[in-house]
Formats: C-alpha cells, sequence, structure tokens
C-alpha cells in the first residue's frame, strides 16, 4: 500500500502470480466515490503507472464514465481492469470479506379495494 501524498495516484501495487509459471507487476488506485469515474481520472492513473507496471486495477465505490472505460481499454496503453462498486460488493459477498447475508423472508400486502367500497 502506498497511499500517501506524493504517490502519483498509486495506492497499492503487487505481483500477480498465476499457477507459479505467470507473473506480472499490477498497481492500483481506489477511489470512494458516489458519482462516476471520469476518462481523465483514468488516464491520470495511467500516467503514473507508466514505465512502473505491466497492468493496473481502478476500484471505486460509485461507477465509470462510457468514456473511462473505453480508455481503460484503449489499445496501445497498457490495460487497466476495472471495478465500480456494484461488483466490488459482489466480489465481498462472495468472498465473505467483511460482510453477512442473510434472507429474509417479506410479508406482500394487498389492499382489498372492494371491502373498502362495501363500507
Amino acid at each position: 500500500m502506498t497511499g500517501r501524498s506524493g504517490d502519483g495516484g498509486i495506492d497499492g501495487k503487487g505481483i500477480v502470480k498465476i499457477n507459479d509459471f505467470l507473473s506480472f507487476h499490477v498497481m492500483f488506485q481506489c477511489k470512494k466515490y458516489q458519482g462516476s469515474v471520469t476518462a481523465g481520472h483514468i488516464r491520470d492513473f495511467r500516467g503514473a503507472m507508466q514505465g512502473r507496471t505491466d497492468k493496473g486495477l481502478f476500484i471505486t465505490t460509485g461507477s465509470f464514465t462510457r468514456d473511462a472505460i473505453k480508455e481503460a481499454t484503449r489499445d496501445g496503453a497498457p490495460p487497466i481492469d476495472l471495478i465500480d462498486g456494484n461488483q466490488l460488493v459482489e466480489k465481498l459477498k462472495q468472498l465473505s470479506l467483511g460482510v453477512e447475508t442473510k434472507i429474509i423472508e417479506m410479508e406482500s400486502i394487498k389492499v382489498n379495494k372492494d371491502w373498502f367500497k362495501n363500507i
């Protein structure tokens, strides 16, 4: 984890190993947003990654604009995977990380309009 001023927009870095056969460097950035991450945010992050990593990961509690998604997958630029708030919640649920799920049975109530008409 970096996450300090002067980190160039990099919140963390690591090495991903796949089946002890392939590995690559990854840097990530996290944004606690209610709104949308823009293409400008993605470009800034890519600039901070430049020459330092093989791949990027951008995680937000919000969402990504259409242009941000296009920018993340632009040809000729290092790839950046995107995880929005909905995907993040689903992954936390799947891995049981910091969340609990419970099934709640809801009772359905329907108003009988005829009964009220006859009062």
